[in-house]
């Protein structure tokens, strides 16, 4: 085996890429706050069949990814905070995502293969933040790598492959919803009629096993959820599915807006899709597995993204696997010329971006050179400069790991690969350990959680909300045990005696003589939002 794919220096590079940015820090607006919102409520004692946010239904997904979280954040209770804790969970599911998307490389391109799929998904450039961060698209992502192994293991293996594609529907259902899972399900059924290698009865007999394998994750968390309360499921199943997926919305622009950030999303596996594409086209295989497979995966999912009602990077994800599958082949086959521009290019960009860390961290903490001291501050009001040992010798370790590397390893065609994964790491590790805290301060609420819990009065009935999203509501519960009653939902909020408005800055809410404003503030460096906490005046 070459010396570049070697197991254990693969296996440092994902825990190296994976661990930092897994804690030291508050959950972020949006996805995280609300995420660890039902978390949160797991762990208060809230029911796990309806999801619940400071008390009242969140339906928004089903609580698969909640429950891991929760029981993270339980198991690391001793060690860690809550937040931190249930963040775990984040790279418990990108794990077995690397570990399936492995497995199908494997599977599908022969062995050596599988550590190249594993890399190329480490590399990509849309994955490195969103991997770290508590959001239950990461338990589908993972059940979208099982699902791509489960169908190219059931070529040889009926059993098996059926489990595992199974298994993968239910998993993405139980994280995502319906019209994800359907994604899973319509790649497993379309696949006979791409290509011909899955029109056997093995493969027949493999979507059996799956039909059998998906039934208790379709059936016994909806049934639960259907005899606690009818007519919020009725609730879930349209807005939160069908509404989801098939609104007014023209396909085509969805599918223009993905088609137009993959390009920096998917870098560097598109282009050495479209390398290995032509390659196949040439030598007459555009028919093979290796092909068909992510191809069709591919096709459906940007169809399908197309038509959902809104529009996000974040949805982006599951495009990522197929396009890495589809790209394994085309890094052994690289040109010579094309394979030393990558290598260069990676270790000259990746050396200056480091370079420029250590500078501008020198900048934040030390107060060298001022004026950029003085700006960085500007634009994060609020934090509390100075030097840290820890972040300090963990920069300093993932950099000299990094120039390490450029010494060790050999020549060879996976190389490029390498580089470009380890340079993406130090630099990713750079900014999760010398700046998390710098970038906390305006992501967290923590502080002006603070501030409201100051400015409340000593007695008070109960806090109502207007306009507060559920992010905010959820913070509120967890940093300040503030669980509002929101005047949208709740008629029991009139009777509050303080009042929570969220706004913008220009925009203040017309409030009758009884009412007092009593605070008024937002996160450190925040100009969209503005909270202001009203007071009712004795009666």
């Amino acid at each position: 085996m070459p010396l570049g794919l070697r197991p254990l220096l693969i296996l440092i590079l994902c825990l190296a890429w994976l661990l930092p940015g897994l804690v030291g820090h508050d959950p972020w607006k949006p996805d995280e706050a609300y995420t660890f919102g039902v978390v949160y409520e797991i762990l208060q004692g809230g029911s796990w069949i309806i999801p619940q946010i400071a008390g009242e239904a969140f339906v928004d997904k089903p609580p698969l990814f909640h429950l891991t979280a929760a029981f993270s954040a339980m198991f690391f209770s001793p060690f860690l905070p809550l937040h931190d804790g249930a963040r775990l969970a984040a790279g418990l599911w990108i794990s077995l995502t690397l570990l399936f998307t492995a497995l199908a490389a494997r599977e599908l391109h022969g062995p050596r293969h599988g550590l190249m799929g594993a890399l190329l998904l480490l590399g990509c450039l849309g994955l490195v933040v969103r991997s770290h961060q508590l959001i239950t698209d990461l338990a589908a992502l993972a059940g979208f790598a099982m699902a791509y192994y489960g169908v190219a293991l059931a070529l040889r293996k009926s059993g098996p492959g059926g489990f595992w594609i199974g298994s993968a529907c239910g998993i993405v259902f139980m994280t995502q919803g319906i019209p994800e899972a359907a994604m899973v399900a319509a790649i497993a059924l379309l696949l006979p009629l791409a290509g011909k290698h899955w029109r056997t009865p093995r493969y027949a007999a493999a979507l059996i096993v799956a039909a059998v394998a998906v039934l208790p994750w379709l059936v016994i968390w909806p049934a639960l959820f259907y005899q606690r309360d009818p007519a919020l499921f009725d609730a879930w199943l349209t807005a939160e599915n069908l509404a989801r997926f098939f609104g007014t919305r023209n396909p085509a622009a969805g599918i223009a807006y993905y088609l137009r950030i993959l390009p920096w999303y998917a870098f560097p596996v598109w282009p050495l899709a479209l390398w290995a594409l032509w390659r196949a086209r040439r030598q007459q295989v555009l028919s093979s597995p290796p092909v068909i497979l992510p191809a069709l995966g591919l096709g459906v999912t940007l169809l399908m993204l197309g038509f959902a009602a809104e529009s996000r990077e974040l949805y982006a994800l599951p495009m990522l696997l197929p396009l890495t599958l589809m790209a394994v082949p085309g890094v052994d086959a690289l040109r010579r010329g094309a394979a030393n521009g990558w290598y260069w290019f990676s270790m000259m960009a990746f050396t200056f971006f480091i370079l420029i860390g250590w500078f501008y961290w020198g900048a934040l903490e030390l107060g060298v050179p001022a004026k950029l001291h003085g700006h960085l501050h500007t634009i994060r009001p609020g934090y509390d400069f100075g030097f840290r040992w820890l972040p300090f010798v963990l920069g300093l370790a993932y950099s000299a790991g990094w120039f390490a590397l450029l010494v060790r390893l050999k020549r060879g065609p996976e190389r490029p690969l390498i580089v470009w994964v380890g340079g993406l790491t130090a630099v990713w590790a750079l900014m999760a350990t010398l700046f998390i805290g710098w970038v906390d301060t305006q992501k967290s609420y923590r502080s002006m959680i603070a501030d409201i819990n100051r400015a409340m009065p000593a007695q008070y009935s109960c806090m109502a909300s207007r306009d507060v999203g559920e992010a905010q509501r959820a913070m509120l519960h967890y940093f300040a045990g503030i669980r509002t009653l929101r005047v949208e939902s709740r008629p029991k909020a009139f009777a509050c005696d303080l009042l929570l408005v969220q706004g913008r800055p220009l925009d203040e809410l017309m409030m009758t003589a009884d009412w007092k404003k009593i605070w008024e503030g937002h996160r450190p460096g925040d100009k969209d939002e503005r909270f202001r906490l009203y007071q009712r005046s004795s009666r």
